[in-house]
C-alpha cells in the first residue's frame, strides 16, 4: 500500500493534468506512440515515421527536408525509443534509429552539413554566406539498443553499433562498432563488452 501512495504522489495535480493532456495529444498525432511530451515539434510529418511506444521529453524537435519531393522517408525510429528534453534530429536524407534506444536529453543528430569541407573535391568558400552552401549529406544510422548521453552530437555519415553507448558531450563523427563504449571530441571507443567473461574491457 505504501508503495501504491508514493507512485502516485511522485505527480502533482498539475503534472497529472499536464500528461493527460499530452496524452490526448500524442494520440491525435501519432496514435502509436506513447507519450510526446509538449511543447514538440515536428516538420515534415510525412518523411517521418514514428515506431510504436515512441517517448519524449519537452521541447523536441524533429525535421525532414528531404533534397527533393520524389524521396520517401527520411527519419525512421524504431519502437521503444526514449528521448529526453531537448533533442533534435534533422535529416535531408537518411537517418534511421533502430529498436531500444535511449537518449538523453540537449541531442543533436544530422545527415547533413551547409556545404563541403572534405578533404577531396572543391570546398566551399567562407566568402559564400553559410546559409547559400548547398547542402551535403550521408546516412545516420543508429541500431538497436543504443544509449546516448547527455549533450551529444552525431554528425553525418556515421554508423553507432549495437548495444553501444555514447558518453555525454561527444561528438561522433565516424562510425562506432557494437558493443562498445566511446566518449570524447572525436568519439573515440573506450572499451568493448567481452562476451566471455560478461564484462567492459578497456581497449
Amino acid at each position: 500500500m505504501l508503495k501504491i501512495k508514493r507512485k502516485i504522489n511522485a505527480y502533482s495535480l498539475n503534472e497529472i493534468f499536464y500528461l493527460a493532456y499530452c496524452l490526448v495529444r500524442t494520440k491525435l498525432i501519432a496514435s502509436n506512440a506513447r507519450l510526446i511530451r509538449f511543447p514538440f515539434k515536428i516538420r515534415g510529418r510525412r518523411h517521418i515515421k514514428l515506431g510504436d511506444n515512441f517517448t519524449t521529453g519537452v521541447g523536441c524537435r524533429i525535421d525532414a527536408f528531404p533534397l527533393s519531393e520524389e524521396e520517401g522517408l527520411c527519419i525512421t525510429i524504431g519502437k521503444d525509443v526514449q528521448i529526453n528534453d531537448y533533442v533534435h534530429i534533422a535529416s535531408v536524407s537518411s537517418v534511421t534509429i533502430g529498436d531500444h534506444v535511449l537518449m538523453a536529453s540537449k541531442i543533436y543528430i544530422s545527415d547533413h552539413d551547409h556545404g563541403f569541407y572534405g578533404q577531396e573535391g572543391k570546398h566551399d568558400s567562407p566568402m559564400i554566406p553559410p546559409n547559400e552552401r548547398k547542402l551535403s549529406n550521408s546516412p545516420v544510422i543508429i541500431e538497436d539498443n543504443v544509449w546516448i548521453g547527455q549533450s551529444v552530437s552525431i554528425l553525418k555519415g556515421v554508423k553507432i553499433g549495437f548495444g553501444s553507448i555514447i558518453g555525454s558531450n561527444s561528438v561522433v563523427t565516424k562510425e562506432i562498432p557494437p558493443h562498445s563504449i566511446a566518449v570524447g571530441i572525436p568519439a573515440k571507443v573506450v572499451k568493448t563488452y567481452n562476451f566471455e567473461s560478461k564484462q567492459w574491457i578497456n581497449v
